[in-house]
């Protein structure tokens, strides 16, 4: 969930992601990861492909729902070992998204959940993706609103041994994520900006009373041509 109160900041963003990793768990679990899920998953069930890939895979949430589209290769590939130690089943890869080991048009569907926020560099990254595409290929990724800076929230998390940290992100608006889509050659099937609804958690019910309830992610689906 978004805060407004910053907690200490890890120096390294891996260093950050093996520190939660204790304490991460392979599923949707707090309200924003799960109004996002529900929104990929409405988009991933209408596809279906043979070789899949899970860019952040992280402990592997998407893994196996990549795998109900019928894909006979899913793999999961992340910038973290001890993330990737906690991920069960299917192939893992240790590995950075900007320069990923696979060879051009090795896959027709890739996700990426929520780990955009962790490229700077945004036209790099979808380049990466478009190269790793076949044609007709599908992009599925989701990233933190614009709505997070406008109200300057925090990303937080905390440990096996209850210390919290803050992990900052690199800060894209929709804009630059159509403006680096295009470059790549990656046609923009669909946007959505989901607001929180009926999650029954009591922090959603405190943030939409304190904030209004303004979008929180962003999901783009995209087509190589």
């Amino acid at each position: 969930m978004a805060t407004p109160n910053a907690a200490a900041a890890s120096p390294d963003p891996r260093h950050a992601y093996d520190l939660w990793a204790d304490s991460y768990p392979a599923v949707a679990h707090n309200p924003l990861m799960r109004l996002e899920q529900s929104i990929v998953e409405s988009i991933l069930a209408t596809l279906a492909a043979e070789r899949a890939l899970d860019v952040g895979t992280g402990t592997g949430r998407y893994l196996p729902i990549l795998a109900r589209t019928g894909a006979r290769v899913v793999v999961g590939i992340d910038l973290s070992r001890a993330m990737l130690e906690r991920a069960a089943g299917h192939t893992r890869v240790c590995a950075d998204a900007l320069r990923l080991p696979f060879a051009r048009r090795a896959f027709d569907l890739i996700n990426a959940s929520l780990m955009a926020g962790d490229v700077a560099d945004l036209g790099a990254w979808t380049r990466e993706m478009a190269r790793t595409l076949t044609r007709g290929g599908h992009l599925l990724y989701s990233d933190f609103h614009p709505s997070w800076t406008a109200f300057g929230w925090t990303r937080t998390f905390r440990t096996a041994d209850g210390a919290t940290h803050a992990l900052g992100f690199a800060a894209h608006t929709i804009e630059e994520h159509q403006a680096a889509l295009d470059a790549a050659g990656l046609r923009i099937v669909a946007i959505r900006e989901p607001r929180f609804n009926d999650d029954p958690d009591p922090a959603v019910k405190t943030f939409r009373r304190r904030w209004r309830n303004p979008p929180v992610v962003v999901v783009f689906h995209a087509v190589k041509d």
